[in-house]
């Protein structure tokens, strides 16, 4: 079985191609033989590949600068999933994007189920609810995985982040009324290719799904742990959002309801303090 991954150097590309299970073979395009600001050009790719499961593990992440620039960042991930979705169901294979918690307001206490009413809070939300309402339509045999907190050994993110300004301050003031599941990019990847496994073998349900990382926690508390389990000694000082102020507001509600997947993929919420010990031995 063969796959292709748009997507290399991304952090949860990166992990597709380190755990390619027995059975598949992997072929990752990066931006320079997909660009995804080209979307007919995406399309071609899927047209005239042999591959049995399409992967989009790529996108524009910047979530503050998509402020300024919200027609690129929904080219990439709008426009582009939905003509690379309507390639795939033409040639019917499977198709899987990775989407996010940005898709929602962020509002009350409660877990998302992945049918709950969607209302971004900026533009990067809105061009990934883009990229979902086209994979959608395009009517194929498809997976969005919607995830969050993303974070991995490679590239940049909350962690590592951390690991250099703990090692530089005695202390630090860090977000406390945001919660949400950190997700290891190590994780995503085994359940996009669970997930595409099965959807290439007619099995599965095709439709939205949520995966997060267990238990919830608010970024301090995510600091608190990386600190622990690196033996950094700095203290964090819980602060409120409006002391952090930033372009793009962040949902305070990250819980994503993850049952969705267990019961039609038999994937359940991983440990995500188990798998930082993985990314920190790996970056020591």
């Amino acid at each position: 079985m063969k796959a292709l991954i748009f997507g290399q150097t991304g952090q949860v590309a990166t992990e597709l191609q380190r755990h390619c299970p027995p059975g598949w073979t992997a072929k990752a395009l990066g931006r320079a033989a997909a660009d995804l600001a080209d979307p007919a050009a995406c399309a071609a790719l899927i047209a005239a590949t042999d591959a049995d499961a399409v992967i989009n593990a790529a996108a524009y992440t910047a979530v503050d600068q998509a402020e300024e620039e919200e027609a690129i960042a929904t080219l990439i991930n709008g426009a582009a999933p939905a003509a690379m979705a309507q390639a795939a169901a033409a040639r019917g294979v499977p198709f899987l994007h990775i989407s996010t918690d940005y898709v929602f307001d962020g509002s009350g206490l409660a877990p998302w189920p992945p049918d709950a009413p969607m209302a971004p809070l900026g533009a990067y939300g809105r061009s990934k609810l883009a990229g979902e309402e086209g994979v959608r339509a395009a009517a194929g045999n498809h997976a969005i995985l919607r995830t969050s907190w993303v974070f991995s050994a490679h590239g940049g993110n909350f962690v590592k982040t951390m690991l250099r300004l703990g090692a530089e301050r005695e202390s630090l003031n860090i977000v406390a009324d945001q919660i949400g599941g950190p997700t290891a990019a190590a994780d995503i990847a085994a359940a996009l290719w669970r997930m595409a496994d099965a959807l290439a073998r007619g099995q599965g349900r095709a439709g939205t799904y949520h995966f997060a990382g267990q238990p919830d926690v608010s970024w301090a508390g995510f600091a608190r742990e990386i600190f622990a389990q690196a033996g950094i000694d700095c203290t964090v000082n819980d602060i409120p959002s409006s002391a952090y102020p930033t372009p793009a507001r962040r949902p305070a509600n990250s819980r994503l309801d993850c049952r969705a997947l267990e019961q039609a993929f038999g994937i359940a919420r991983p440990d995500w303090r188990i798998a930082l010990r993985a990314v920190l031995a790996e970056l020591a």
